[in-house]
Order: structure tokens, then sequence, then C-alpha cells
């Protein structure tokens, strides 16, 4: 599609008060990383690209499955029939969408070794991805680099949003010190979904990103959100005393980056002959076998002892079998494939 001029489509857009041609033109020549392009990541992309952001890299590592369709928004059953990777579906729809943007999908799983390779040159990180691990990665590098960036989290009907501006609001470990122990926090595996709250918490991070990217930064929300869609309820709690918890944070305040040094983080091990991934996380913690049980009983067969929880699941044809350590370490039958071990672990343990 040829436009005379480049700033027709983005018209809306621009007489929007707090935007304007200038903001526009700032979007426009602005790069984005987006760690994630899931339920959050597609919405995300979907909104920045529309918006004119210049350029958008995707990063997942994941493929398109039937179970997204229902909140994943860059993605249709065509995608799925294809085995389409999630970053390069997302490409094809974006360059549809806006062939005035550069979109470099990364089909790649996210780590410590290449965070920071794939945050090279971003103006802002967005969070799109459904475990703390990599929010935790992210926020090492973005107080490493001095990089802004947004974290969302969505799952049943609750979600949360936060804007990090190293320097100037807490960081994610000033609120939340440490990641909370596997099968603690519910999954979309484990819990469900709304994709009413996906968009309305990704809607929130973009338009914080906007703010950030077009040259609003006083404008950006440097609270908590938090809001319940089934519930009816929003909160905006108070952090900005939290900030650098009076010079104790490791990350913000001690510039101590566990989470990319690998002091903290899930450790994969393929086992010789077995066919089989040990996962472990080294943020440790006891599970609450009793509670981990109840939410793994609505996708498969669970059974355990003090000592350790056997779970068998089938997914896509393929049959698994968990065997979970009370410190979260976990024995993944049914594949000798690390990303696919660390993916299941993610969904159904928590990580």
């Amino acid at each position: 599609m040829t436009e005379t001029n480049p700033l027709e489509r983005y018209s809306r857009q621009m007489r929007f008060p707090g935007l304007g041609k200038a903001g526009q033109e700032k979007l426009m020549a602005s790069r984005v990383t987006l760690c994630g392009c899931g339920a959050l990541g597609t919405v995300l992309a979907n909104i920045l690209g529309r918006a004119g952001v210049g350029f958008l890299r995707i990063i997942d590592r994941d493929f398109v499955e039937p179970s997204n369709l229902q909140r994943q928004v860059l993605f249709d059953e065509s995608d799925v029939t294809s085995n389409m990777p999630k970053a390069e579906a997302a490409a094809v729809k974006l360059r549809q969408i806006n062939s005035s943007i550069t979109v470099e999908p990364i089909v790649a799983d996210i780590d410590r070794t290449n965070i920071e390779d794939f945050a090279k040159g971003a103006d802002i990180l967005l969070d799109g991805s459904d475990n703390f691990e990599i929010r935790y990665l992210i926020n090492d590098v973005a107080i490493k680099h001095n990089l802004p960036w947004v974290y969302g989290g969505a799952v049943g009907s609750q979600g949360m949003s936060m804007t990090i501006v190293p320097g100037e609001t807490p960081c994610l470990r000033c609120v939340f010190e440490a990641v909370p122990a596997a099968g603690e926090v519910g999954t979309c595996e484990t819990a469900g979904v709304l994709a009413s709250t996906v968009n309305i918490v990704a809607s929130y991070q973009a338009t914080e990103a906007i703010k950030l990217l077009s040259g609003n930064k006083d404008a950006i929300n440097k609270e908590l959100l938090t809001l319940d869609v089934w519930e009816n309820t929003q909160r905006r709690v108070k952090i900005a005393p939290l900030k650098g918890r009076k010079g104790e944070c490791p990350c913000c305040a001690k510039r101590s980056f566990e989470w990319l040094d690998g002091a903290h983080g899930t450790q994969t091990t393929t086992l010789c002959g077995r066919n089989a991934v040990q996962v472990s996380h080294r943020s440790g913690g006891k599970l609450n076998f009793d509670q981990l049980a109840s939410v793994l009983r609505e996708s498969g067969k669970v059974t355990f002892n003090k000592f350790l929880m056997k779970f068998d699941l089938v997914e896509k044809g393929d049959a698994f079998e968990f065997t979970v350590f009370p410190d979260g370490r976990a024995i993944i039958k049914g594949t000798a494939d690390t990303d696919r071990a660390r993916t299941l672990y993610a969904k159904y343990i928590g990580h």
C-alpha cells in the first residue's frame, strides 16, 4: 500500500492532544523489544504496530496452538494448521496491518545468555511473557542498561501492570523481592484466563509504552495497577516508598544482577537414555503439594506423598510424566527437548 502522506493513517491518533504530530514522529522513530508473543504480547504488538512504532523486535519460543486463539489476537486457525511459530505468525499479520513499520521476529527461548543481545538498540522493553523468570531477567537488563520497561501479568480474571523507569521508579525487585515459589501462583493452564483480562492489562502496558516513546514520561503511571474484571475492582497501589528499599534492593540499589548472572533461574539437564529432562529452579522454596495437586487434577492424574508428586499429562497427543520434588525440581519424562520441558514446567508448575 502506497501512502502519499505517511502520517495520514495516524491522523486520529495525532488529534489526541497528548500525542500530536511531534509525538507521532517520535513513535515512528522508536525501537521496541517485546519479550513474549502470547496473550499479552499479541495485544501489545497489535496496538503498537497500528500506532506506528517504527521497529518492533518480537521474541517467542512457542508455536500457535488451538487453545491460543481464545485470547491471542494476532493468530488464526491457518497459523495452527501451518504450525507457525508465534513470532513469525505475528510478524506476517503486522506487516499486513502496517507495511511501513519494521518487524523482526525471533524464534528463541529468552534466557540470561541472549537477553542482552535482544535488548540492544531498543528504546524500551515490554513484558509479553507468562513467567517470572523472564520478567526478572528483563528487570536486570533494564536496570543494567538504563532502559525503561513495562511489566504486565494476567491470570484468570485478575491482572496487574507496572511501569519501571531506572533511577526514577521502583524496579521489579523493589516491589516483588523474590519470585513466587513454584506452584504458588496460578498459570493460564491451571487457573484459566479471560481474554478481557488480557486485553485490558496489555492496553495499559501499550499506553505506557506510547507515553514513554512519544516523549511524555511525565504522564506515566508510577503506581502498581491491579484489577479484577470479574469482581469489578481496580486498585492503584502506591509503590514509590519502595524505591531502592532503603538501599537494600539487590538490583537497582546494589546493582547485583543475580538473574542475569545465573544465581537464580531455571536450569535444564537432559537425562541420558531416559527420554527425560530435569528442570531445576534456583530460587528454591518448598512446594505445597496439596495446593498444587488441586489445580493439576484438572489436567491429568496426580498422586503424591511427602517426598514427591507424580503428574501424568497428555498434551497434543504426547504423554508426559512429571516427577516433582518439594524444592520445585521436576523430572519430565516423555521428551529430551529442553525447550519443550521448560515450556511444560512453566505451564503446569508455574514459573
